[in-house]
């Protein structure tokens, strides 16, 4: 009796012991290292989404070559003040250590707000980072890249190996190549993360594959397709966010998006772990339209500008809601003009059950072409399979690039795209005459009213135009080439985050930064007239009334060039 009574309690005892160690290695799957740092910051504060933030101080090796800074600027665009409003700002080259799982993979972001700061001006900000021998970025300028992209701030997120020595060391160095050049960072985050990679398809290279276990990796862009913005506090533990997919579309052709009904269930197949993506990227998506015929004369195509001689892992998410069997909406995947996944049928991948998550990962070498690398990902029905349903659906995309076989991840800074670039050129110099009377002030003043309200009645019709055209879809026109890349999507207002929404993106003329600084002249108000504030009004107008002359002379241009790629692209559907 008190032999039975010794094995039950063992085994009780044993059974506890395998749920704690069960329970500490999901913990340390997920995030059991979590670093959220807010850079230059003296004190923990909690972001509008609710995450908190700590101070950076305690895990740097040494603060003698740094200090840290307030911006003397809010954005309006900025998702929140924490971790954006201080920074910490490196005169030589400054170590973050950090005490992490060697066993787990680990994201590490890096935030960055190029504002203007009493002690630094961030034009002069040309930076290097690594992480125990990884390159993540060089010669990095956050100002330069938010001109470019026009957004207000950058988040850089990496995904890194396991770190054998168990010390994470995340070293920012101000380029060698820039006199006076400095380094800041406005928020350092280093989360563990469950093994979310395995071998990916390599296209256009029958039967072999990439292992993307084996590499670190940065997140290029990551898409919730036909859905809307998701912040890292709906994400599945893993803090990431999700953006809409519409501004990288290609064409006229949107396509149609849809939302899975109230009484549709995701369920995670074993396959499947529920950390791979939230089930709202499920839970939404974007088919081609209920029109055999138009479907079958284009592609519902998305491109990425991408940085060239990398190889990119993309990852696409499907899962069907509406429809109930094999083989009734059946398509082709292309990647940059290879055929990637031919006959895609996610019924019968998933043994026709709805609302079951399925995904696909491929590989693709990206080679450098003047500036001009990018990624296209182009869906078109399957004719040869003779589906039902003449479409093809999406749910959610992502697109990670691989390190190179020097352990590099860092691409060069972007350019301004070519829109900004003719914005420049054809800008004219400007000249003021110096008004001797007080009666001038009136005549600019008249003049100004006159032209604002001119301004304001072109504007509303202009938009009205654009509301009444519709695609052959049936959707309104956008325009996405207007709206920035990665980390600048839309507003949704439900999230607290600032980005441009569809709708004004496809009505609305966005200026970039940099444009609005030329107009201004940086925002100088006297511009050292002898007549001071006199000559602000007159200024201002003819600034206003050259740059809206020289886009609307672009758009012209650019119209009749869109036009003609959009035909081709109907004419020639496989691939493009």
């Amino acid at each position: 009796m008190i032999s039975n009574t010794h094995i039950f309690i063992s085994l009780i005892f044993f059974h506890f012991f395998i749920k704690t160690a069960q329970s500490s290695n999901n913990v340390s799957a997920t995030n059991a290292d979590s670093y959220v740092l807010a850079c230059g910051s003296s004190s923990a504060a909690t972001d509008a989404n609710g995450r908190n933030w700590v101070p950076d101080s305690k895990f740097l090796a040494s603060s003698e070559n740094s200090i840290t800074a307030a911006s003397q600027f809010q954005d309006p665009s900025l998702p929140s003040t924490i971790p954006y409003m201080t920074a910490r700002i490196f005169t030589s080259s400054s170590t973050y250590v950090f005490s992490v799982s060697s066993k787990s993979r680990h994201w590490v972001r890096l935030h960055f707000y190029p504002s203007s700061y009493s002690n630094l001006n961030t034009s002069d900000a040309y930076c290097s980072v690594t992480a125990n021998g990884f390159t993540l970025l060089r010669n990095f300028s956050a100002s330069i890249t938010s001109q470019a992209l026009t957004q207000a701030y950058i988040i850089k997120e990496f995904s890194l190996l396991p770190i054998h020595s168990g010390s994470l060391n995340l070293t920012f160095t101000p380029s060698l190549s820039k006199n006076g050049a400095v380094a800041f960072v406005n928020g350092v985050e280093v989360i563990s993360m469950p093994g979310i990679f395995q071998p990916a398809v390599m296209v256009g290279f029958a039967g072999e594959s990439l292992e993307a276990e084996n590499s670190s990796l940065q997140t290029m862009f990551r898409l919730n397709v036909g859905g809307q913005y998701i912040p890292a506090t709906n994400d599945t533990g893993l803090s990431r966010t999700w953006y809409d997919d519409s501004p990288y579309l290609y064409g006229a052709s949107f396509g149609v998006t849809s939302e899975a009904d109230a009484n549709v269930t995701i369920q995670y197949p074993s396959t499947v772990p529920k950390f791979i993506a939230p089930a709202d990227v499920y839970r939404t998506s974007r088919t081609m339209g209920p029109t055999s015929k138009l479907n079958l004369n284009y592609n519902l195509t998305w491109v990425f500008q991408v940085d060239g001689n990398f190889t990119y892992l993309l990852r696409l998410h499907f899962c069907e809601y509406q429809l109930s069997k094999a083989n009734q909406r059946v398509f082709d995947i292309f990647i940059n003009n290879k055929t990637a996944q031919p006959a895609a049928d996610v019924m019968a991948w998933v043994n026709s059950k709805k609302g079951v998550p399925v995904y696909k990962d491929f590989a693709i070498y990206v080679e450098k072409r003047n500036g001009d690398e990018e990624i296209w990902v182009a869906l078109h029905p399957s004719v040869s399979s003779k589906p039902e349903f003449y479409d093809a659906i999406l749910n959610g995309l992502e697109i990670f690039k691989f390190n190179d076989t020097s352990g590099n991840l860092a691409g060069p800074n972007p350019v301004p795209s070519l829109l900004q670039q003719k914005a420049v050129a054809k800008q004219v110099p400007r000249s003021f005459a110096p008004s001797r009377s007080n009666k001038i002030g009136v005549i600019v003043g008249g003049v100004v009213g006159g032209v604002t309200g001119f301004g304001l009645v072109v504007g509303l019709v202009v938009c009205l135009n654009h509301q009444k055209k519709p695609t052959s879809s049936g959707r309104k026109a956008a325009s996405p080439a207007w709206l920035p890349l990665y980390g600048s999507s839309r507003t949704k207002s439900s999230s607290g985050s600032s980005r441009i929404t569809a709708l004004g993106g496809g009505l609305c003329r966005h200026f970039s930064l940099a444009e609005i600084k030329y107009a201004t002249k940086n925002f100088n108000e006297s511009e050292n007239n002898p007549d001071g504030p006199k000559m602000v009004a007159e200024q201002k107008a003819n600034d206003a009334f050259v740059m809206h002359t020289t886009l609307l002379s672009i758009e012209e241009e650019e119209t009749e060039d869109s036009g003609n790629a959009i035909f081709s692209q109907i004419m020639n559907p496989q691939g493009r």
